[in-house]
């Protein structure tokens, strides 16, 4: 808070601030609401994001992914601004696939043998 006040940031995700988790609602919600970021596409984003942050996966089956997505970037990069930047690329083709990719589907047969190069099936 300190820190923040210093800047003249706004803390968030951190208790006692306003800008954070109420009860089933993660951060990203306090966010959007805040400054009133919403829309079809943002807001199938925001439930993939809420079932990720609070352990509910059972809400969007993307969930499961992007937890894990997180943690990893959270083990190769210890600063958060380093983070930050690397984790952009996946909320950014997160929100892609929110706004434009839900009904695209793989069309190859997984039970198919393809012989790589240099192989046999």
């Amino acid at each position: 808070m300190r820190k923040a006040a210093e800047l003249g940031a706004v803390p968030f995700d951190i208790p006692g601030v306003e800008l954070t988790h109420k009860w089933e609602r993660c951060t990203f919600d306090a966010l959007q609401d805040a400054f009133d970021l919403h829309g079809p596409a943002l807001d199938r984003l925001a439930c993939i994001v809420r079932a990720a942050d609070t352990d509910r996966n059972g809400i969007a089956p993307q969930a499961a992914g992007l937890l894990a997505i997180s943690m990893g970037l959270s083990r190769l990069y210890p600063n958060d601004h380093e983070m930050l930047d690397a984790g952009m690329l996946v909320y950014d083709a997160l929100y892609e696939w929110c706004e434009h990719g839900q009904g695209e589907v793989h069309k190859w047969q997984a039970h198919e043998q393809v012989a790589l190069p240099g192989t046999r099936a």
